[in-house]
Parts: structure tokens; sequence; C-alpha cells
């Protein structure tokens, strides 16, 4: 495969409803700041270093319509691994797909400053590719 093996970095949920989804998690002992239910995208470090992320159907939607339909069908859980670098994305992308895989979204670089990219596993989850567009992301 293309640069080093892609390192799980970060787990996704995608949540109709925010404020409930953060809740339970923080029943659970994930430290999220107070007042994040007011905001489109959170995250929290867990011990060790993985991160949670929780994104609205709304913050989804605005830039993969197909993926927050998905979410809300019930596929709410992705998962996010972090690559060397943009050109890994796409390389990592590129053999995923000529593998056999689907491929969901072709990498792009994203608004909020990263490259990404998105494949489906076998059973359909999504699977986040990115890296960091600058050296210090």
């Amino acid at each position: 495969m293309t640069g080093m093996t892609p390192r799980i970095d970060l787990i996704g949920i995608v949540t109709s409803d925010l404020a409930a989804s953060l809740e339970f998690y923080r029943r659970l002992g994930v430290e999220i700041p107070p007042g994040a239910e007011k905001e489109p995208h959170v995250e929290a470090v867990l011990p060790g270093g993985l991160r949670m992320a929780w994104d609205t159907l709304e913050t989804i939607a605005s830039f993969d319509p197909e993926g927050a339909a998905a979410g809300a069908g019930g596929r709410g859980i992705g998962l996010a691994f972090r690559c060397d670098g943009p050109a890994d994305v796409d390389g990592q992308y590129r053999e995923l797909v000529a593998a056999g895989y689907r491929g969901h979204k072709e990498p792009w670089d994203a608004f909020w400053g990263q490259r990404y990219a998105v494949v489906l596993d076998p059973d359909g989850n999504a699977v986040d590719l990115f890296a960091p567009l600058s050296a210090g992301g």
C-alpha cells in the first residue's frame, strides 16, 4: 500500500439529536465541554488519545447529502483513519477502490483544512481517510 499504514484516529457519530447523544456519552465518562450542544461538530479526546466526534445530520449534509441520508437511516457510526499526508489519502483511496471496495466520496480538500475521502466497508459503514492539508494540522 501507499505510505505507512493508516491508523485509527477518530470514531465519528452522526446524530439527529446532538444533545441526547452527548448526554449519553457523558454518562459513560467521556469528557465533553459544557455548551457543546450548540455546536454543529463536537470532539472529545479519550484516554490514550483516540478521538470521538459528533456531527449533526445538517453538518454532514453540508458536504455529503447521501451520507447524511444514510446516517438518518441508522448508519450513524463511522471510523476515520489518519493518513501520512494528502497524497497518501489519495493513494489509499485508489488502492481500496481498485481492490473492489466501494468509494463513497473521492478525495477532496475539505473546508476544515484536511484532505478527505470516504470508502465503505463490506457492511456499508463509512470509513474516512484524512490528512491535514498543512504540516501543522
